[in-house]
């Protein structure tokens, strides 16, 4: 089946860069060119060497752009058949008429669980807030570049932070699953530690970008580092802060939802006890949940931001 694709799309992706070429200019140029006459304006006569350079890039571009589409639907093993076939459509038909119609019954258990996670979120956020706030100082080039000892700090900072980073809370949720026991201080561990790693980016990306006016204002004082960081510095950041914290909150009691899958507690412990049972009138019901909670929760701190700027 791969073989008859690539057989199929392989001389089509030909034809497709032979007449791309012919075009003198790109797509996105004549769309921009069409909406703006200003630059049109402004184009310039090609030499037939630089025509010719461009027409062969563009071949080769096409064709790659179209290869790679390709070889992504093979790999990937996309069955449009099986997305649209009877028993498919029939079998998604059923979960989602149960899902639409949910067991009312498991309301309150299912919001006791919902709050827990709400308070997993919260704690994992208001724990991460201290040391990412500390930590971003030291994952600030702009701070750290004068002094070997200082670049020392940002690697090794850096380092350990984009590794943290990268280990999404799923994977942490599993591992404090089997350190502390299953349950919602796992899943607090694992949301804490990588809201430390995100925010401790997030926060360090802002120090970088101010303005270092005030830096030497204060620095022409006589003042230390300490003092420089606190009066020039931080009044330049706070706002941005609140905005990301308030963010990563946000972001926490999605993840809150998806690490109890695997024992973070919650009600995505919950979620996965039902679906485990096939009892798809209960996952309705969880679900139905979750989407007011979360919708609630990302009205609140769009508010929350806009109050702030």
């Amino acid at each position: 089946m791969s073989s008859e694709v690539l057989g199929f799309f392989f001389p089509l992706s030909l034809i497709f860069s032979y007449f791309w070429s012919r075009s003198p200019h790109s797509i996105g140029r004549s769309i921009i060119e069409r909406t703006n006459p200003v630059l049109k304006s402004l184009r310039t006569p090609q030499s037939p060497d630089s025509q010719f350079l461009r027409a062969f890039t563009k071949i080769i571009t096409g064709f790659l752009l179209i290869e790679t589409a390709v070889l992504g639907w093979v790999i990937t093993e996309m069955d449009m058949y099986a997305l649209l076939s009877y028993e498919g459509l029939q079998g998604a038909r059923r979960i989602f008429v149960s899902i639409f119609t949910p067991e009312w019954s498991i309301l309150g258990m299912v919001m006791t669980t919902m709050i827990q996670t709400i308070f997993i979120a919260l704690m994992a956020t208001l724990i991460a807030i201290p040391v990412a706030f500390v930590g971003s100082f030291f994952c600030a080039r702009n701070l750290m570049k004068n002094s070997k000892t200082g670049l020392l700090f940002y690697n090794i900072l850096r380092v350990i932070f984009n590794f943290t980073r990268s280990v999404e809370p799923l994977i942490w949720a599993i591992i404090f699953s089997v350190w502390v026991g299953i349950g919602p201080f796992a899943g607090m561990l694992a949301l804490m530690l990588h809201s430390v790693a995100g925010l401790a980016k997030l926060y360090s990306e802002q120090i970088e970008s101010i303005d270092r006016g005030p830096m030497e204002a204060i620095e022409a004082t006589g003042a230390n580092p300490i003092q420089v960081v606190w009066y020039a510095v931080v009044p330049q950041i706070i706002l941005p802060y609140l905005s990301f914290t308030i963010y990563r909150w946000d972001i926490n009691i999605r993840m809150a939802t998806i690490i109890g899958l695997v024992g973070g507690g919650g009600v995505g412990t919950l979620l996965m006890q039902y679906q485990g049972l096939a009892k798809w009138h209960h996952v309705g019901t969880i679900v139905i949940v979750i989407a007011i909670v979360v919708w609630i929760m990302d009205y609140l701190s769009a508010k929350l931001r806009e109050a702030i700027y």
